[in-house]
């Protein structure tokens, strides 16, 4: 099964230039947990958490009255693992286990195209085992292979 076959299309997001106080409404709005980062031409830039907006906003010290104009340039994760629509699904199970993530940006030709989660993969019955072994890794529970 390819990534393609599992991923949500419908994905929420932001540019780097909006702020923190936009991406939470977003987030509640829409109850996710992470948006996509991307440019006006749709290239991913990275993305940002519910937790990068506690950690990096307001449990720095920062005012909260100042979080509706902190950018997201400066607090999304750039450094964003990704994967392309025609890999393998067991292949994003690995990569989640190994890069402690539940989510991956699906990026085509540049551009964002969908996002798969562990979810959408434990939902299919190919991948599975896969999802809940990730899982498992991902909280924890499993001690790393070497």
């Amino acid at each position: 099964m390819r990534v393609r076959d599992c991923m949500s299309e419908n994905v929420v997001t932001i540019t780097p230039e909006e702020s923190a106080a936009l991406a939470a409404r977003l987030m509640t709005r829409h109850n996710l947990g992470v948006l996509a980062v991307c440019d006006y031409h749709g290239k991913l830039q990275g993305v940002v958490t519910d937790r990068d907006i506690i950690t990096r906003c307001v449990a720095v010290d920062q005012d909260p009255s100042r979080v509706p104009e902190i950018p997201l340039a400066g607090i999304m994760s750039a450094q964003v693992e990704a994967i392309a629509p025609e890999e393998n699904a067991q292949a994003a199970t690995e990569r989640m286990a190994r890069k402690q993530v539940r989510r991956l940006p699906v990026v085509e030709a540049g551009k964002l195209v969908g996002v798969v989660s562990l979810n959408d993969l434990a939902r299919n019955r190919k991948t599975e085992m896969e999802a809940a072994q990730a899982l498992c890794e991902i909280s924890g529970n499993v001690k790393k292979r070497k």
